[in-house]
């Protein structure tokens, strides 16, 4: 994987990634949680969440070092946002949620080797082409 990918729209891409952060801040600490009413609901939403940013962040910093970093970064995010929750005394610590938040950031870093950290710059790509 190239470490040189030049993002025309980065400042963009960043910004969203921000926001993206921040929403999972929200969620995680808000008193009224979005809830999938189905079994074990919350665990796909934290899975989910953290694969999302890993994904979006890797793209933005794709070289080995940075990836490796960001994956530690959301794994200690999610863990610091369990242990939030847990003080909060509206919402509830779960370990299980903490391997929910790792899986999703695992998952979204292993699938970067194989093509998954460059959507973005295909995504220039077909843009600027179509132009």
């Amino acid at each position: 994987m190239s470490t040189t990918i030049t993002l025309i729209y980065r400042p963009l891409w960043l910004a969203i990634g921000w926001g993206l952060v921040a929403l999972v801040i929200y969620l995680s600490l808000t008193p009224q949680p979005v809830e999938l009413h189905v079994s074990h609901g919350d665990k796909y939403t934290h899975l989910l969440a953290y694969f999302v940013l890993m994904g979006w962040f890797q793209q933005l910093y794709p070289g080995r070092f940075s990836r490796l970093l960001l994956l530690g970064m959301f794994i200690g995010m999610g863990v610091g946002l369990e242990y939030l929750q847990g003080m909060s005394g509206v919402r509830f610590f779960d370990v299980a949620d903490m391997a929910a938040n790792a899986l999703g950031a695992l998952s979204a870093w292993l699938l970067g080797w194989f093509g998954f950290a460059s959507l973005l710059s295909r995504l220039e790509e077909r843009l600027i082409l179509k132009r």
